[in-house]
């Protein structure tokens, strides 16, 4: 009697341990069958206990790309304030509204290297509204068109990805538009800065 006891919990057993693994063996082909872009990252980085071996298998299963979650959302490498973010957005879609979005993005460099350096003002809205010797540095900062653009996604687009570190200014500090610039302060840049490249409408120096 005892031994068909004890034959009978071993059978009980093996039968719950085979069920176990099937389960936990059907989660983990679940997961390995989805495509990367669809797994919820929670259930990637805090996988549940009963398939502890779960994560390795997504690290490194065949076809799959597991994203870090500090990727997915990246800091700005710039801490702007609401305020100084307005004012760059603003400054950008007036500059350089009719450019591409690298034309764009380099007018946001320039102002970005500019309150970096400890040549200009350490905000973004002072740099935009700086006066030197009584000319100003960005005219529709004193023009009003400053106030009056509409922002596009693109330009949206453009100063995030500036500040997310997509750096193509090469270090330019300065931008002028040849065509529309007044003869005499072309000459100063072509006179005191360096020229770096010319993007559309405008060159760069530095």
């Amino acid at each position: 009697m005892y031994k068909k006891c004890m034959v009978v919990l071993l059978l009980i057993n093996m039968i719950a341990l085979t069920a176990a693994f099937n389960i936990t063996g059907l989660s983990v082909n679940r997961i390995m069958s989805t495509p990367a872009f669809q797994l919820n990252l929670r259930e990637v980085l805090n996988p549940p206990e009963e398939t502890s071996y779960k994560g390795f298998l997504l690290a490194f299963s065949s076809g799959q790309r597991v994203i870090s979650y500090s990727v997915v959302e990246k800091d700005p490498y710039y801490g702007l304030s609401e305020e100084d973010y307005e004012a760059l957005l603003r400054i950008v879609e007036a500059e350089a509204g009719g450019e591409d979005i690298e034309g764009k993005m380099l007018v946001a460099g320039v102002v970005m290297n500019r309150v970096a350096s400890e040549d200009f003002p350490d905000t973004v809205k002072e740099v935009v509204f700086q006066r030197s010797e009584n000319s100003i540095q960005f005219s529709p900062a004193y023009s009003g068109r400053y106030y009056t653009v509409e922002v596009s996604e693109e330009t949206i687009e453009a100063v995030n990805r500036v500040l997310e570190g997509e750096d193509i200014s090469c270090g330019a500090l300065y931008f002028a538009a040849r065509k529309r610039a007044d003869s005499e302060n072309m000459r100063w840049f072509d006179e005191e800065l360096t020229f770096l490249f010319s993007h559309g409408g405008h060159e760069f120096f530095y």
